[in-house]
């Protein structure tokens, strides 16, 4: 209930900013649970995902530090966050989404990179996906990057990909997940040709505390 109206909420938020986003090929969604992948370009593209595949609910992964502030972990907490140690993840990292995507009625937003800072794919959401029995859906978001561009209603198109499936007798050795994280990024590749052949991307460089 709350994720629906949270959801709600931010739609309108999202469109007082920047308008209505351009959302294409949204018929490749599977109708059951699945992993939802895609570059991470911004802090607030797992929020326009989250939009464009409405009305599926999601779950998603936040880093331990958010919930150390009450008010933020109720919101996290109510739109179906769990908390990650980045450094140190642990087997809740993987039982915890799995056993929501069993569940049938949550899907998972995840970024194979872990990080806005990082270009390397990591074996996640693959080892996720299989054990949950769902496929990998590719997506990538094309948008202003900053706050600032955002305001100034730049075009935002967020365009899902073909499900990628995760044989669930795959061996999850090393050359096994190298060649599903290509399936992953040559899908990436393609939507984003799809959206705007011109189009670059470059990883911005992390901050330094």
């Amino acid at each position: 209930m709350f994720f629906s109206f949270a959801r709600f909420i931010v739609r309108i938020l999202a469109w007082l900013l920047n308008g209505k986003p351009n959302v294409e090929n949204k018929e490749a969604l599977p109708e059951g649970t699945y992993v939802l992948v895609g570059p991470h370009r911004t802090w607030w593209d797992p929020i326009f995902f989250a939009l464009a595949a409405s009305p599926r609910k999601f779950t998603f992964m936040a880093k331990e530090e958010l919930f150390k502030n009450p008010v933020i972990r109720f919101i996290l907490n109510h739109a179906n966050a769990f908390p990650v140690n980045r450094q140190n993840p642990g087997p809740s990292a993987i039982k915890t989404p799995v056993k929501a995507l069993r569940s049938k009625d949550l899907s998972l937003i995840m970024f194979p990179t872990g990080s806005r800072y990082a270009s390397e794919l990591k074996g996640g959401a693959i080892v996720i996906a299989k054990m949950a029995r769902v496929p990998l859906v590719p997506a990538v978001y094309q948008g202003p990057l900053t706050f600032k561009d955002l305001l100034k209603r730049q075009k935002i198109t967020i365009r899902f990909g073909e499900p990628i499936p995760v044989a669930p007798k795959l061996k999850l050795n090393d050359e096994n997940i190298a060649l599903v994280g290509q399936q992953m990024q040559d899908a990436f590749d393609q939507l984003d040709q799809e959206i705007n052949p011109d189009f670059k991307y470059e990883i911005v460089e992390k901050p330094k505390k």
